[in-house]
């Protein structure tokens, strides 16, 4: 089934749309692909672009399926190697399986220096893997000479060593480099002046680059601003030029500057050309000379496959000579005759036979979002080599033979000639804990299972957790998972998988959260069995916890997470690095509340306010309603407990929505009409009659100017979709809550409208009630109740029970949680519409019904092919944790597929607290003291200052303050056991204490130590 319009499925591919937006998601619906080479990279490539949804893919290759490739292709099993299929013909079904929409076809012809190449021309995009050189460079010279020209990508990874080349043509027009949201400037002054200089409003800097374009509107004053568009130069962070300013009327107030995304033109050259002058992308920016060195490397390894026919034979140092001669002879060929790296050199010839899987996806995942590029014309392209090096792997294993590198017939032989054989027996032994089996999970399980992590015969695990049941939309990216597995559980289903890939993995699943909550599962005692802990989340607070566990514990922890197209990878390694912990991103900056209630400047406030309703109207409320009548199970009860004064908390709201329950479809399109009015008209008006359009500050200034916009009040329209789109959104779902049923029929125009006709609308009084206009303000927790509403409470509640409508059923609602996904129930149909009469009523560009979900529902963009690329760093990363390695080899990893970048740095080093006479401390010290029944507080106190030397002045058990000086009572404590003021857990036979002791200067407050791990009773040895 051909994917012609990507609305064919929309739930599939609903995170992806985020990312790339509709144009591109077209484009790439309509592209015809060739993919040449279907080992561990080739079908890594192929993996990721099915799952984003080209038209058609062709997968070509000639190599029959060997043992070899067990360890290399994830997707290749032993009954293919037993009756010695194609590579392509073997792996055709499962990448097909990935995506229905998308047409996937085997091609076996042999492809050399002398073929035709006239077929490629129905392709807009030829990939090449596992290809000569010399078959490369006549491809690239036949795709770059067509009208209009083939895009070209070829990439390769060796042993430790990796290529990406991409070549577009001599111009490829890009429409949207970055992919990031259009900035908007709210400007606070413009100058009269050549050039003229707009600042922005104050603590908001403008984060624009000199060239860029914006255009204006809402400028009052040099209103000729106003929809024209400017490039600008920047002048500081809070200011810009313009050009010519001074023949224009004088600026008074307000203005929005906006981002203008102009197209870009990339420039590239032939292969041929770029291998005398590559143009790199420096990925380390500590090696700068790291990518020429590489080039060069990689370069005489195809002149030693070309000369002898042959690669170099693994761990041969007379092949690592011969290639070094080889790259010194090229270096001096080259236009910059780059240095030669022996290591380099030597490493890529003793290990080019061997291939890392998790080289091969990080690579991949780059290389698919440029075939995503050639074909849509989003981001920008890479310019035009990435070269990445895994030297910091093998450079610890020089002193290993020979023989450790050699095959012996099983999966791992390729990963074997890499790092050896010690090291892979190591990660076999392997107990590693996977908390999460989404995006990111599905990626690292493919890893382990090609690296044989948790596989050792008497040894290791794979222990793997994830609360989450498998839904449409993950299919788009969580590769494990096919249309039959949806609803089921995501830990269960992706162990399953991974057996298939390698069934020798031993792996656990649970389903359970990792949190305070499930501490009985996950205890010290689980996490002191684990070697490390590899996170795949989608939240900071998950992650800070486990990070604190594994603290705790001393486990290494690997993190990393996804946006879009960016990736992030974070090496925790006990003793040598900081934690996560250690770092806190700033918080994310929340809307004001008087923003959200009555001064709206963006569509994102507005957004907000929606979601706000709805969550007030149809979960908060009814909640309430539910609980109070719970505790109050007859409304007469309740009449006479406030007839006789007393107060019950939250009844004159219980009341009054009790009161005003609407009992069939026509009273709740009339709530639904009443409500439009009070918020899209009346709110206006009474903002208007407080602060109207003339109204001035204490310094002379207009109070509604931006970022406050004046709002006007909106007149219904029932002809408008908007108007009757929210009319019929919040009718729906206040019958939802209210237990109200109703017909499609009901849902029609004519009844709608018939309905709507008959309606009273309330005419609006103002009142001279205060507004909120302080941006530091926070929403009041309780809003007063008068004596004029109790009275009417009392009255509304006896009406209730003489009409019989406090009857048992009137006293239940229900609540609806809000649910982003199901396009079905209405949920962001109503966020939609409110949010864009909102933003009517203040004059706020609105959102279309994508946006709003994409916000409202708080959903972070995903692709497939970042998350590879993460997981593959990840799983590079925990080679090194296995082998033990020094602090200089780990690497943390950032990196933006769009633009693109990717950065490596070396970890943070752990900070060392020094107390004095050098006694110092790391986060990740414990000190010990065990004790015995009859151990005093006293006693423990005088351990800790005859062990570590330092005086204790506080002891705490989390919150709690065991010992406190100045606190009343505290010192008789001194004398009771420690079996008496602390109490561990049952499963348990310590507590964990923070000792705080005095500093060596006068006036400083007490410093808290490392943590205390105190032992009711001494350890046998």
């Amino acid at each position: 089934m051909a994917a012609d319009s990507m609305e064919i499925d929309d739930a599939l591919y609903s995170r992806q749309r985020y990312v790339l937006g509709d144009t591109a998601m077209q484009k790439m619906a309509q592209s015809h692909v060739f993919l040449s080479g279907i080992g561990g990279l080739g079908v890594e490539i192929a993996k990721n672009i099915i799952l984003a949804g080209v038209k058609a893919l062709t997968v070509h290759d000639t190599k029959q399926c060997t043992k070899w490739d067990l360890g290399i292709n994830f997707f290749i099993h032993e009954d293919d190697i037993t009756s010695q299929r194609n590579r392509a013909e073997a792996t055709l079904h499962h990448i097909a399986e990935l995506n229905p929409y998308v047409h996937v076809a085997a091609s076996t012809v042999p492809l050399d220096e002398t073929s035709d190449l006239s077929f490629l021309k129905q392709y807009q995009c030829v990939i090449l893997t596992e290809v000569s050189l010399l078959l490369q460079k006549k491809i690239n010279d036949f795709c770059h000479a067509q009208q209009p020209p083939i895009k070209f990508i070829s990439a390769d990874v060796y042993g430790i060593c990796s290529r990406l080349f991409c070549d577009f043509g001599d111009e490829f027009e890009v429409l949207d480099t970055t992919g990031e949201e259009p900035k908007e400037i709210f400007i606070s002054n413009i100058t009269q002046s050549n050039p003229g200089i707009v600042t922005c409003l104050e603590n908001h800097p403008h984060r624009l680059e000199t060239g860029q374009f914006l255009t204006f509107r809402e400028v009052n004053g040099m209103s000729c601003l106003n929809g024209s568009t400017h490039q600008i130069t920047v002048v500081s962070p809070y200011s810009f030029s313009i050009g010519d300013t001074s023949d224009m009327e004088p600026y008074l107030h307000g203005g929005i500057a906006i981002q203008v995304k102009t197209p870009k033109i990339f420039y590239f050259e032939r292969l041929e050309k770029q291998i005398t002058n590559p143009l790199c992308l420096v990925a380390d920016f500590s090696k700068p000379e790291a990518p020429l060195q590489i080039h060069v490397a990689m370069l005489a390894l195809n002149h030693f496959q070309e000369n002898f026919g042959r690669g170099p034979n693994i761990g041969c140092l007379q092949d690592a000579e011969e290639m070094l001669k080889i790259a010194m002879s090229i270096s001096e060929t080259l236009e910059n005759k780059p240095q030669v790296n022996g290591d380099v050199v030597k490493w890529l010839s003793r290990t080019a036979q061997g291939f890392l899987a998790p080289l091969a996806a990080a690579v991949g995942g780059v290389a698919s979002q440029e075939v995503l590029k050639a074909v849509t014309g989003k981001f920008s392209p890479l310019q035009q080599w990435l070269y990445i090096d895994m030297l910091d792997i093998v450079t610890p294993l020089e002193k290993m033979g020979s023989e450790e590198f050699l095959p012996r017939g099983d999966r791992y032989d390729a990963l074997r000639a890499c790092i050896g054989d010690s090291l892979c027996q190591k990660l076999h032994d392997l107990n590693v804990f996977l908390v999460g089996c989404g995006a990111i999970g599905c990626e690292m399980l493919k890893n382990f299972a090609l690296l044989g992590v948790g596989s050792g015969q008497d040894k290791g695990l794979v222990t793997i957790t994830d609360p989450d049941l498998i839904e449409k939309s993950n299919l788009n990216r969580q590769f494990l998972f096919r249309p039959h597995h949806i609803q089921k559980p995501k830990s269960y289903t992706a162990a399953e998988a991974t057996l298939n890939i390698n069934p020798y993995l031993k792996i656990d699943s649970y389903i359970n959260k990792v949190c305070p909550a499930t501490e009985n599962t996950y205890s010290d005692e689980f996490y002191t069995k684990q070697d490390v802990i590899v996170t795949a989340l989608d939240n900071v607070e998950a992650r800070r916890y486990i990070d604190s566990r594994c603290v705790a514990n001393l486990r290494p922890l690997i993190d990393s997470g996804t946006m879009g197209t960016k990736g992030h990878t974070e090496v925790i390694v006990p003793h040598l690095t900081e934690s996560y912990n250690s770092h806190r991103d700033p918080p994310e900056e929340e809307i004001p509340f008087c923003t959200l209630k009555s001064f709206p400047a963006a569509i994102e406030h507005t957004i907000q306010w929606a979601r706000d309703k709805f969550e007030s109207s149809f979960s908060h409320k009814p909640s309430l309603f539910n609980k109070f009548w719970q505790t109050y199970p007859s409304a007469e009860e309740v009449l006479q407990r406030i007839k006789s004064g007393e107060s019950l908390e939250g009844c004159f709201h219980v009341i009054k929505t009790l009161s005003r329950r609407p009992r069939s479809w026509t009273q709740c399109v009339e709530l639904a009409r009443v409500k439009f009015e009070k918020y899209f008209s009346h709110k206006a008006l009474q903002l208007l009659h407080s602060f109207p359009l003339d109204t001035r500050l204490k310094d002379g200034s207009l109070f509604w100017q931006s970022p406050k916009r004046p709002p006007f009040p909106v007149k219904f329209e029932f002809n408008d979709p908007l108007h009757c789109g929210f009319i019929v959104s919040a009718a729906k779902l206040f019958a939802t809550v209210y237990c109200v049923p109703f017909t499609e029929k009901d849902l029609s125009e004519e009844t709608i409208l018939k309905i709507i006709s008959a309606v009273k609308v309330p005419e609006f009084r103002p009142s001279n009630k205060v507004v909120q206009t302080d941006e530091t303000a926070r929403k009041p927790d309780h809003i007063p109740v008068s004596s004029e509403d109790e009275r009417n409470a009392i009255f509304q509640l006896e009406k209730s029970i003489l009409s019989n409508e406090a009857l048992e059923n009137d006293l239940q609602m229900k609540p609806i949680s809000f649910e982003k996904d199901d396009d079905s129930n209405g949920h962001i149909d109503f966020i939609t519409a409110a949010s864009n009469l909102r933003a009517k009523m203040y004059n706020i560009e609105p959102a279309d019904r994508f946006k709003t979900k994409r916000i409202a529902g708080k959903i972070i963009p995903a692709i497939a092919t970042a998350t590879a690329a993460v997981s593959g760093l990840v799983a590079l990363e925990l080679i090194k944790v296995v082998g033990g390695y020094p602090a200089d080899a780990y690497k943390n990893c950032f990196l933006n597929l769009a633009i693109p970048i990717m950065v490596f740095t070396e970890t943070a080093e752990v900070r060392r607290t020094e107390i004095r006479n050098g006694i110092s401390f790391t986060i990740w010290d414990r000190w010990t003291i065990y004790g015995k029944e009859d151990f005093t507080l006293l006693d423990f106190i005088n351990a800790v200052r005859e062990k570590y030397g330092i005086e204790p002045t506080m002891v705490v058990q989390g919150v709690k303050m065991l010992y406190v000086p100045v606190m009343p009572g505290h010192i008789k404590r001194l004398k009771l056991t420690m079996q008496k003021l602390v109490k561990p857990s049952a499963d348990k036979k310590y507590v964990d204490l923070t000792v705080s002791f005095a500093p060596e200067t006068d006036g400083e407050e007490d410093l808290p130590g490392p943590p205390v791990r105190y032992y009711f009773v001494q350890e046998d040895n």
